[in-house]
């Protein structure tokens, strides 16, 4: 994953559910329907169950960092 992807997954991970749904619109706006329409659903596979299960049972993947400090980190 690119830098920008990740921290677009970051800073998606710690907003309000308002700004997700807000940004959720920008995009849905700016970007042709086909595009999610024609996304794929796969199931996970054996790597992709081994991190769901990290996630769930590591405590420090449940450590964030505040809206400030994450402006910061994005120059905004």
């Amino acid at each position: 994953m690119t830098p920008i992807k990740e921290r677009i997954l970051g800073a998606v991970t710690i907003m309000s559910n308002e700004d997700a749904e807000k940004l959720w619109f920008i995009i849905k706006n700016k970007f042709d329907d086909n595009i999610w329409n024609n996304i794929d659903e796969i199931q996970p596979d054996e790597w992709d169950l081994k991190m769901l299960s990290e996630i769930e049972k590591n405590p420090d993947c449940k450590e964030f960092i505040s809206e400030e400090k994450l402006y910061k980190s994005l120059n905004l």
